[in-house]
């Protein structure tokens, strides 16, 4: 039964971290100060699911571990959380950056 919860907590994880990357990135005629006030409340969501989930996957799969468990920041979900928003990280600053300054120097006739 702790194995399902596992796995249905992993696929909680990972979607929300797709339903962050879709609030980053995937608004089509939002501005970017308006996708980062929605990424950013994402972010919330998504922290709080992952850290749940890491919660479930410290549990220990038999009641007389002699093993200690493994904590919290070294779950998959929690380290799924750390790489995938970090990368989310790096990639809308340099998306917003290249959007501000080399777009308009290729594309001369803007619709603004």
């Amino acid at each position: 039964m702790l194995q399902i919860a596992k796995l249905l907590a992993l696929a909680l994880s990972i979607l929300s971290l797709c339903a962050l990357a879709g609030h980053a990135f995937f608004v089509p005629g939002s501005p970017w100060q308006d996708r980062l006030l929605d990424g950013l409340a994402m972010l919330g969501l998504t922290a709080s699911i992952c850290f749940a989930s890491g919660m479930i996957f410290e549990i220990p799969d038999r009641k007389f571990d002699p093993e200690p468990s493994t904590p919290l920041s070294h779950t998959l979900p929690v380290r799924l959380f750390y790489w995938g928003v970090s990368l989310m990280a790096v990639m809308f600053l340099l998306s917003w950056f290249l959007a501000e300054y080399f777009v308009p120097m290729i594309w001369k006739n803007q619709p603004y």
